[in-house]
């Protein structure tokens, strides 16, 4: 900034050769006009080296410090600076000692004699931002044509004083930014002690049952969790020979550790669920037929293992009606897009990077893929996505070659598997959703302190409409999402079937509530009709005995 102000005074004083110039910046938080660097009478690779003088013209003025350099201010509405600053009018002073708002106590310590002045606001769109004052035409005094000249300067000056303020302001943020991450990469990274307690287990050579789709990840202990998934990890690795010395082991395992770590506790979108989702889609690649390469398969497992990286427990609606700051940064797919970025933070940390062995070109690609697969497991974004790749397969027309194919079918496998509790055995699944059940009514306890109304299967006073609403969800999310895999994967059927058994569970759990609501109603009507017709023979024995007796 201060440099962009040197070459403005320079260039300044030489348009309308004058002596000595001054520049002015206006603090709208205060209300204020200060400056660090002005009444300058040397060439501009000299001021960088000059002192700080007070301004001549401005009585009450005040030094302070800013950025660790004095700096001089004074409010918007005094002198002649202050003047310029609050109208936005141009003063050209041919007699600076006729003019009452000139401060002469400078020229009387200096011994400088202040003659002429030109003064100007510097605007941009509208706005004052500065002022410019010159002192002492060389020749005269300063003319309507040095106006003119220097209210064309002054427009290019705006642009160049808005642009280097913003530089100073992102590179202030980027400085802070960088210390921020550099202290949360120490507190989420796994520590030295959680590697070292690590680093000893024996990772086994096979897991019983692990590439079945029955299997139950929620049956493992979190303990032995990191264990399965450098397992897993592993395997995929050798997937391909080349690929097979490109992992270390100690980055591989306090990568998982640190991803471990990056999750919160939140009911459901925790490292449980994250494993559970990883071991889902291990289980396609190993069980189906598919076309993945072996590093599209090793991007479709990390992104299921980071896919709900420091997820809060809530949903992306919530997020933005709420005004969050991740709603501020990312307008769509909010949570989505803060998971991929947290993913790209683990590996840009020192010693979590697992692809440090891949060339710029493939951990590009590896990114890419990994993005297009977290962000795939939004729920919009695969009712937007599910008719393209269901008509492409209606017309026979699927290519495992063609890129867009590839894609497609690649976010249809993120949102199977992040869908997973739905086709596992009925008490893992009912277990499951009373879990994200409690997730989603915590979200709505915290709609209604807000004033927000939640959505029906967030209220917690609806808890009774769940096997409803999971029928509703089995039959258009879950089948849709399993039905289309299947004719893609013909292995993926178990994940199907699996589905379309709760769907069955949950069905008859509604019918069963559903009838016996009816019988309430068909109780209570006829306990209203008996209390009606008790009321109604009451009143005739009164009307009966009245009349008797009279």
């Amino acid at each position: 900034m201060d440099a962009v102000m040197l070459k403005i005074m320079s260039y300044a004083k030489k348009l309308v050769n004058a002596d000595r110039a001054s520049l002015f910046m206006v603090d709208s938080r205060t209300k204020e006009l200060y400056a660090r660097i002005f009444d300058i009478g040397r060439e501009e690779h000299d001021v960088s080296h000059s002192s700080i003088v007070a301004n001549r013209d401005i009585p009450g003025q005040k030094r302070s410090i800013s950025d660790d350099r004095d700096c001089i201010r004074f409010p918007m509405d005094k002198g002649i600076a202050g003047y310029v600053a609050t109208t936005g009018k141009t003063l050209n002073i041919i007699d600076a000692y006729s003019d009452d708002r000139f401060n002469r106590d400078i020229d009387q310590k200096t011994g400088y004699k202040t003659k002429t002045l030109l003064c100007m606001p510097i605007m941009i769109q509208g706005n004052v931002i500065g002022v410019v004052q010159m002192v002492n035409k060389k020749n005269g005094h300063f003319t309507k044509g040095d106006e003119e000249s220097f209210e064309t300067f002054a427009v290019y000056c705006g642009l160049a004083l808005h642009h280097a303020s913003l530089y100073d302001r992102i590179r202030r943020s980027e400085q802070k930014c960088k210390v921020a991450l550099e202290v949360l990469s120490y507190h989420a990274s796994c520590s030295d002690e959680e590697y070292e307690r690590f680093k000893t287990s024996i990772i086994p050579n096979s897991i019983p049952d692990i590439e079945l789709f029955e299997f139950s990840p929620w049956s493992v202990t979190n303990d032995m969790k990191p264990i399965y998934v450098l397992y897993m990890l592993l395997d995929l690795t050798n997937l391909d020979p080349a690929n097979v010395n490109r992992f270390d082991r100690e980055c591989l395992m306090r990568f998982v550790l640190t991803v471990r770590k990056n999750y919160r506790n939140v009911p459901y979108h925790n490292w449980s669920h994250a494993f559970s989702v990883a071991h889902a889609i291990y289980t396609v690649i190993k069980r189906t037929k598919h076309h993945y390469s072996p590093n599209e398969c090793i991007a479709l497992f990390v992104a299921c293992l980071c896919h709900d990286l420091d997820h809060r427990g809530k949903t992306n609606a919530y997020m933005v009606k709420s005004s969050s700051t991740l709603a501020s940064i990312y307008s769509t797919s909010t949570m989505e897009r803060h998971h991929f970025n947290q993913t790209v933070t683990i590996l840009q940390t020192e010693n979590l990077n697992i692809f440090k062995h891949f060339s710029p070109k493939e951990y590009r690609q590896m990114l890419d893929e990994i993005r297009h697969c977290i962000l795939a497991t939004d729920l919009a974004l695969f009712f937007e996505n599910r008719p393209k790749l269901e008509k492409i397969v209606e017309n026979n027309q699927f290519d495992w070659h063609n890129r867009e194919h590839l894609l497609l079918v690649m976010g249809l496998s993120m949102t199977a598997a992040d869908l997973c509790s739905s086709f596992k055995h009925w008490a893992v699944q009912r277990s499951n959703v009373s879990i994200i059940m409690e997730e989603f009514f915590q979200q709505g306890d915290e709609e209604k302190r807000r004033g927000i109304q939640p959505q029906s299967l967030m209220d917690r006073s609806l808890a009774h409409e769940l096997p409803k609403n999971q029928v509703n969800f089995i039959n258009n999310i879950c089948l849709p999402c399993y039905s289309l895999i299947v004719r893609i994967v013909p292995e993926t059927m178990p994940m199907l079937n699996g589905a379309r058994d709760n769907l069955h569970r949950w069905q008859e759990l509604a019918d069963e509530q559903q009838q016996q609501q009816q019988e309430q109603q068909a109780s209570s009507t006829a306990m209203s009709t008996s209390t009606s017709a008790n009321e109604i023979t009451d009143s005739s024995s009164i009307t009966t005995h009245l009349s008797e007796s009279s």
